[in-house]
């Protein structure tokens, strides 16, 4: 899905009037006065299907992956390249 797209935004935190929130709030009605802040990578145009190793991603792809992990402070083990269960990339088994 994400192989076609010009730039990809990834929301890295939230801002109240301007101001940046550590949290969001957790009332729907809070929700009116809260805008996304966005940071935005560009995308590879270069077809991930069914790649299985890490390496033979676009390096645009690596550098997208590398960031979701730095803001979200998660590891990623696997990477899913399409439907398939053969079509994913196990960086590391999460059950270890």
């Amino acid at each position: 899905m994400l192989d076609e797209l010009d730039v990809i935004r990834i929301c890295v935190g939230y801002q109240a009037d301007g101001v940046p929130v550590e949290v969001p709030p957790i009332g729907a009605e809070g929700f009116s006065k809260i805008e996304p802040i966005y940071e935005e990578l560009p995308g590879w145009k270069t077809s991930t299907y069914g790649v299985t190793r890490y390496d033979a991603l676009p390096e645009a792809a690596r550098r997208y992956l590398e960031r979701v992990r730095q803001v979200t402070e998660t590891e990623i083990a696997i990477i899913s390249t399409g439907p398939d269960r053969e079509h994913t990339i196990v960086l590391h088994n999460p059950f270890d």
